[in-house]
């Protein structure tokens, strides 16, 4: 995809996790961007894209490696701007004739970066380094420690002696720190001085993008009919309303009730999506297809993978019925993708599988559609806006794909879960009565394959165990907990115990991610 105006800032990815923060980042500040793995760059490829600025991504990598990913030297001869994130830094320096070592001392996490005294007169620095110095996150083993020739070191830090460098006159920086992430305070400040300088326009906007994917659908489906599986949710329900619009005889929704979906949802779906929709959709009741594929599996990633090919199964009996649909819809997202497998398909780490990413089977018999898969929730927000999607779907807090099967710890029973759904639904109502709903990214219950010893009614219990989990986030990406007063986790706890005959203790996760994972399995 291209904007009508041809900017185009590329983004050269090197196997990063956080890479699309800085493809995010960018679109807040209204800058078309692509990302494109290294393996992918060559000089054609650059002829063809015209890029107006080009990002190294961070990788986890190293450049005192025999072999080590690099982009093609031609990128240095566009006569345009270039920033190297921390990897992107060394390549850049290796490639023009510095030296990079690996550090004794590494730089993980929160830093503390310092000026030159010529900074202050830079571009690239404006509105930064007002005190001397800006507060960063560093996540790095290697570092520079000779400069190519027409380089200088404006900025460094306690381990890196060239923090950022520069070569003024081509207009080539280097930075050792992410300015993607939140962590580095001003370094959304950091990115707009750089696309500044590069004399972008700052006009591509949500509007373009759903105009552009439109496009770029039309191309991929041609006049192919497409299943969208539709869950209800943002996601899915942004996806099915823009495939829609884009192809307004060619989509059917299916909706599968999997028996893993909270208290009362499959009809509140059912319903909300018949009323504001005029688009053919199936339901098919298969609770006891799930449950009986997922008897005496504990293991997640099992999990993920049995509802993952359970439901392509699903779709593809589904799909023998209405003929000739040659395209599986999904509502895949971007931190999907990250936590599943490689967006680059270089060494990014897998964290878990998600069950329309990493837990499709290799021989599905559709081809995928994902036009949300670069997007991430705030962006899918903004877009079903766009589309005109009603307030209720739009706020909606994320619901995982696998459903409670992820959320209850251990093996899956229809019993575990009407527990599960019973405290769920209790947690929620006690969100929504404190007025709290919309300022949670998202908020769910646990039941662990626990039980403990309690006392009710002068009697000994021996019950459940549930943890209760409440996040804030802006991306997905990284989240910490919600501060719930103890006047509500009291409540709450209360009305657990006392309306859930089977559980008789409540915990509240206040793990951040990183180190967790928002959901626990």
């Amino acid at each position: 995809m291209t904007t009508s105006k041809n900017e185009l800032l590329l983004i050269i990815d090197f196997g990063s996790q956080v890479t699309q923060l800085i493809a995010r980042r960018l679109r807040e500040l209204k800058v078309y961007c692509e990302i494109h793995p290294c393996q992918n760059i060559n000089p054609e490829f650059l002829i063809s894209k015209q890029p107006k600025a080009i990002v190294l991504s961070g990788g986890p990598g190293s450049v005192t490696d025999a072999e080590f990913l690099k982009p093609p030297v031609a990128i240095y001869s566009l006569g345009i701007p270039i920033l190297g994130i921390c990897y992107g830094q060394q390549v850049m320096t290796s490639q023009l004739g510095g030296i990079v070592e690996q550090e004794n001392i590494r730089e993980f996490g929160r830093a503390e970066v310092f000026s030159s005294n010529e900074a202050s007169n830079l571009t690239i620095f404006k509105n930064l380094f007002t005190d001397g110095s800006e507060v960063v996150w560093m996540s790095h083993g290697d570092r520079v420690i000779s400069l190519p020739v027409g380089f200088k070191g404006i900025a460094h830090s306690a381990n890196s002696p060239f923090a950022v460098i520069a070569d003024l006159s081509k207009h080539f920086y280097g930075i050792q720190f992410h300015p993607e992430v939140y962590h580095t305070v001003n370094g959304a400040q950091f990115l707009e001085n750089f696309v500044r300088i590069a004399g972008f326009s700052f006009d591509w906007t949500m509007r373009q993008f759903k105009d552009e994917i439109a496009k770029k659908l039309r191309d991929q489906v041609g006049n192919e009919k497409i299943i969208c599986a539709l869950s209800g949710g943002v996601d899915s329900s942004v996806t099915a309303i823009l495939l829609h619009n884009t192809f307004p005889n060619q989509v059917t929704c299916i909706f599968v009730d999997h028996g893993l979906l909270r208290k009362n949802e499959a009809q509140e779906v059912s319903q909300i999506f018949k009323q504001h929709f005029n688009i053919p959709f199936i339901e098919v009741n298969a609770s006891k297809q799930f449950l009986s594929r997922l008897k005496g599996v504990s293991e997640p990633e099992s999990k993920r993978k049995i509802i993952g090919s359970a439901f392509i199964d699903i779709f593809n009996n589904e799909a023998e019925k209405l003929r000739d649909h040659k395209f599986l819809a999904q509502g895949t997202l971007y931190p999907d993708v990250i936590e599943s497998v490689s967006h680059s398909g270089g060494p990014s780490e897998t964290i878990k599988s998600h069950h329309n990413v990493g837990g499709l089977p290799l021989d599905i018999p559709f081809k995928l559609v994902e036009p949300l898969r670069e997007l991430f929730k705030d962006e899918v927000r903004l877009l079903g806006h766009e589309l005109g999607l009603p307030k209720e779907f739009i706020r909606r807090h994320p619901f995982p794909g696998p459903g409670l099967a992820i959320r209850c710890i251990g093996e899956v029973t229809q019993y575990r879960l009407d527990l599960l759904r019973r405290v769920d639904a209790i947690f929620l109502d006690q969100i929504n009565l404190f007025g709290l709903y919309d300022d949670i990214w998202q908020a769910f219950a646990v039941l662990l394959p626990v039980n403990t010893v309690g006392v009710m009614g002068d009697s000994r219990t021996y019950e459940n165990v549930c943890a209760l989990r409440a996040v804030t986030s802006v991306d997905g990406m990284t989240a910490n907990y919600y501060p719930f007063s103890h006047e509500f986790l009291s409540q709450t706890a209360n009305r657990v115990v006392n309306e859930v005959v089977g559980i008789n203790r409540v915990t509240y996760d206040i793990t951040s991610k990183p180190p967790g994972t928002i959901e626990w399995e």
